[in-house]
C-alpha cells in the first residue's frame, strides 16, 4: 500500500467502482433472465457512430435499455454501451462491441443531465415488455 494519500484515494475509488460494477452486473444478469422468462423478445442491437449520424449492426442480440438506444443488455446478461467509431467498412460488415461496465446509476456525469438508478431503468424496460419502443 502506498504512503501517498493521492494514490490511496485513487485506489479506494477504484475499489468502490469495481464493487459498484459487480453489484450492477448481477442486476443486469438477472434482468436478462427475467426478460427471457417473461417472453420479452430480444432483437439485434445497433450501435451509433460517435458522430451520431449512423447506426451499425452489431453481434449483440438483446434489449435496448434506453429509448435513445444508447445502452443495451445481451441475452446472456452482458451490458453494452452502444456507440462505436464505425467507418465505411462497418456499413457492410457491422461492428464488434466490447462489454461495458454497468454502474448503479446510468447516465451519471453525462452532459444531458439525464441519470437514473439502474434498478429503475431495468424495471421500466421489463414492465414495458414487447410494447417498448425506442425513440
Amino acid at each position: 500500500m502506498s504512503d501517498n494519500p493521492h494514490v490511496r484515494k485513487a485506489q479506494a475509488m477504484a475499489r468502490a467502482r469495481e464493487a459498484e460494477a459487480a453489484t450492477a452486473r448481477v442486476l443486469v444478469e438477472q434482468f436478462a433472465r427475467d426478460a427471457i422468462a417473461a417472453g420479452v423478445r430480444p432483437e439485434r442491437l445497433t450501435a451509433r457512430a460517435y458522430n451520431g449520424s449512423t447506426r451499425y449492426k452489431t453481434q449483440v442480440t438483446g434489449w435496448y435499455l434506453k429509448r435513445d438506444r444508447s445502452l443495451g443488455i445481451s441475452t446472456d446478461g452482458v451490458f453494452y454501451v452502444l456507440s462505436t467509431a464505425g467507418g465505411v467498412a462497418a456499413r457492410f460488415t457491422g461492428v464488434t462491441l466490447e462489454p461495458g461496465e454497468p454502474l448503479l446509476e446510468i447516465g451519471r456525469g453525462a452532459r444531458d443531465g439525464e441519470s437514473m438508478p439502474l434498478t429503475d431503468a431495468l424495471a421500466g424496460r421489463l414492465a414495458a415488455g414487447n410494447d417498448w419502443k425506442p425513440a
